[in-house]
């Protein structure tokens, strides 16, 4: 019996350090430029390492099982009766539900944290339209440009508005998405947190024009925004 565990134990262990290289030396997410996009990778990590040992558990229970049980080729005979056993079936109820309120609890504070919008951000509209984006800010005397640009570190409040057909505000390094839709305003926070250039992308199948749909966004220090904007004003 204990044998049998160690070799459970060993087969689980493999498959969760395989699984575990395959889910770090592999680039599975862009590289987080926002405060949001920080916390979602906390709970992508999180869901990650549940669901790596979960596999584990379970691969290894069905690999043991095939090696240690098989019957022979020639054996057309039916296996002794098997009755439930409680104690595990209230284990593997019990365990599964408590690690899903786990993920809910986790993602509830994710989602409450970057959605507050803090006390004074940034107010910008991003503006789709076949097939472009139009960025203005409104704390700037309506300031509007095709680029955009955000100060480094202040919480940035987009309001998404649509002309013609829906589109979708997406910047994969800030790891917020929204979509714009016309007739109705949505809106999305974000904090950026690293300085450079940074793709502005529609992620909303819009027309033929869809995949040419794109912006540049740039972050910078708040005394060039400053001085960005100023230029932008006069």
């Amino acid at each position: 019996m204990r044998k049998g565990i160690v070799q459970l134990v060993a087969i689980g262990v493999g498959i969760g350090v395989v699984l575990t290289l395959v889910a770090v030396l592999f680039k599975w997410l862009p590289t987080s430029a926002s405060e949001e996009f920080d916390r979602i990778q906390d709970l992508y990590w999180f869901a990650t390492i549940i669901s790596i040992g979960i596999f584990s558990l379970v691969t290894a229970v069905v690999v043991y099982s095939v090696w240690k049980w098989r019957v022979p080729d020639d054996d057309d005979a039916d296996g002794p009766p098997i009755h439930g056993h409680t104690g595990l079936e209230i284990l593997w109820t019990a365990v599964p539900a408590v690690l899903v309120i786990a993920i809910g609890v986790f993602s509830a504070v994710v989602l409450a944290q970057n959605g507050r919008a803090g006390d004074r951000p940034l107010e910008v509209e991003a503006l789709g339209q076949q097939f472009a984006w139009k960025f203005t800010y409104s704390d700037f005397d309506d300031v509007a440009s095709g680029e955009l640009v955000l100060p480094l570190g202040r919480e940035v409040r987009f309001t998404m508005r649509a002309v013609d057909v829906i589109h979708s505000f997406w910047v994969p390094n800030f790891g917020q998405k929204m979509d714009a839709v016309p007739g109705i305003t949505t809106e999305i926070l974000v904090t950026p947190t690293r300085l450079g250039e940074f793709a502005v992308v529609c992620a909303e199948l819009c027309g033929l024009g869809h995949a040419t749909m794109r912006a540049k966004a740039r972050v910078v220090r708040p005394a060039e925004f400053e001085a960005w904007i100023e230029e932008r004003q006069a």
